[in-house]
């Protein structure tokens, strides 16, 4: 799949607000989306859903419409679902939370880091006790990734997401940072998908590159899901 050049910034704002207003379209006109009371915005291609759902099913259903517009890279939410508030993973968050709220994890302090663990050697939380997890710019980081996405898939509740960011192999950002040992592409992600002998196998719901950024959201697999087909893969990936 060929991946465009990174647009500029000022085009990237104003693709955003498209967005927005078509999101806000979504939410008037389409009677599915009636019992949600959520806010959309948009900010560089990534939508940041919050508010209230009554049913983890509308809100999916939400997050793939959000997925089937033009110019998305990823939809990120932090919604009460029944009135239950989200539990969200920020892994090697350093001094930066990517939502308020969320609970930091990273090898050394910082001021958004709630413990310190080394993720490469796992993820100290419970098993299916977490609803959303971010990985934004750490996968590159290891050598071996594979098991800490095997730890993610332990944690997450069956509808959870991971959210995973990575520098384009062929954007300088991912050869300029010496301590960059692992290289992303779209492909990277597929794979990820395919792998016949994982324990812990993944889902797409979403995968985009936008010139300089690896952009997926990734579900747990369970025995029984169905698989998606060529059509469905072909949105993502070669």
């Amino acid at each position: 799949m060929a991946v465009p050049e990174a647009p500029a910034q000022g085009r990237l704002r104003l693709r955003d607000r498209c967005l927005d207003h078509f999101a806000d379209d979504l939410l008037t006109n389409d009677p599915r989306l009636r019992d949600l009371r959520v806010n959309v915005t948009f900010d560089r291609g990534v939508a940041h859903v919050t508010g209230a759902a009554d049913s983890r099913a509308h809100l999916a259903l939400l997050r793939d419409l959000l997925g089937r517009l033009d110019g998305v890279y990823a939809v990120w939410d932090r919604v009460a679902v029944a009135g239950r508030q989200p539990v969200v993973l920020d892994l090697g968050c350093g001094d930066t939370l990517q939502q308020p709220g969320s609970v930091g994890i990273d090898w050394r302090p910082g001021r958004g880091v709630a413990a310190i663990a080394d993720l490469s050697a796992g993820i100290p939380v419970r098993t299916s006790s977490v609803d959303r997890i971010f990985t934004v710019h750490v996968l590159e980081h290891l050598l071996d990734y594979l098991p800490l996405l095997d730890e993610c898939h332990r944690v997450l509740r069956p509808d959870g997401v991971l959210h995973v960011l990575a520098p384009w192999w062929q954007h300088v950002n991912a050869v300029a940072d010496p301590t960059h040992v692992r290289f992303f592409d779209p492909q990277t992600i597929k794979s990820i998908c395919e792998r016949r002998d994982a324990a812990y196998p993944w889902r797409p719901l979403h995968a985009a590159c936008d010139g300089a950024t690896v952009f997926a959201d990734l579900v747990p697999a369970r025995p029984g899901d169905d698989t998606p087909g060529p059509a469905f893969l072909a949105r993502f990936f070669d």
